[in-house]
């Protein structure tokens, strides 16, 4: 399982980003994405992206999606989506500690997958 961290300018890119996520790059969310603070998410966007993030993201969400990173990053780098994703592979070692912040955020409002019910066997 792979760790996202979607960051967006507003609501509405946050949602069209959690659909992409499904219908373009073919990866399965697992539960609720989750709402973050943005200061849960500063330092591992910082290390990430090796530079002080913007700071007028306003919709810090964290999604767990049920393909590993290697395909995550993979499947997501052939879409274009509207807002910053990130994906946290095992190997930070703020992982465990997002991993704690996810089971405790509140869960997004307004999103629902796409594949819900869908390929039940």
């Amino acid at each position: 399982m792979a760790l996202i961290l979607i960051r967006a300018m507003n609501r509405k890119k946050a949602l069209n980003v959690l659909a992409d996520l499904e219908r373009h790059a073919k990866l399965t969310i697992d539960g609720k994405p989750k709402t973050v603070s943005s200061e849960d998410v500063y330092e591992v966007t910082k290390r990430v992206i090796k530079q002080k993030p913007r700071d007028d993201i306003k919709v810090p969400v964290l999604v767990q999606v049920k393909e590993n990173t290697t395909t995550s990053i993979v499947n997501i780098r052939k879409t274009h989506p509207p807002a910053h994703v990130i994906v946290i592979s095992e190997e930070y070692p703020e992982y465990e500690g997002l991993m704690d912040v996810f089971e405790k955020a509140k869960v997004f409002d307004g999103y629902y997958s796409s594949k819900k019910n869908k390929g039940k066997k």
